[in-house]
């Protein structure tokens, strides 16, 4: 069994695609899936499938999702290794002069197609950040997430690709939980 993490996209949010975590962990249960942990109402859930190939999961995951609630979710999944990666790429994060509550990391669902970095650029704030690489996109944010023109669907138009955001403090627990599960 392999350890997975799953980033749902746009559930929860302003009353739009409420799905409870009791019944999202259920979904991953009547899945298959074991040692399922979720985390936050944002759509973060942690578990262990028998499947090698996280696309397949996504499209599994994705598919039920729809049939069970009635809306189509984006789904991400990434095992503990890729997660570890990404995390360990963020610039920002190594950074003392940049306060970590500022962080956030767009994962990514595919490769972006080729694309304009001056055209998301001429959107960033003075103060903002910006770092890509082949699975996610960094952003440091000083005026806060919710004023930056540099959000999630903005990032999803000018890459051509799903993609879902989340804090630096989430992303952290996340690895930590993930770890956790693949230690047992």
């Amino acid at each position: 069994m392999t350890t997975y993490l799953s980033i749902l996209r746009g559930i929860n949010v302003s009353a739009q695609k409420l799905i409870k975590m009791d019944a999202l962990k259920k979904l991953y249960e009547n899945l298959n899936f074991r040692d399922i942990k979720t985390y936050i109402q944002s759509g973060n859930v942690i578990f262990c499938s028998a499947e090698n190939d996280p696309k397949e999961l996504e499209r599994i995951i994705s598919s039920k999702i729809e049939t069970e609630f009635g809306f189509e979710v984006p789904v991400i999944v990434l095992n503990v290794k890729t997660l570890e990666i990404i995390i360990g790429k963020n610039p920002f994060a190594k950074d003392d002069l940049k306060d970590s509550s500022f962080l956030h990391v767009t994962f990514l669902a595919d490769n972006p197609m080729p694309f304009s970095k001056e055209s998301i650029l001429e959107k960033k704030a003075p103060a903002e950040e910006i770092h890509f690489t082949q699975n996610a996109v960094y952003l440091y944010c000083p005026n806060g997430y919710g004023k930056t023109k540099l959000n999630n669907g903005f990032l999803e138009s000018k890459l051509k690709v799903k993609a879902t955001t989340r804090n630096w403090k989430t992303v952290k627990k996340l690895q930590q939980l993930t770890l956790e599960q693949n230690e047992k």
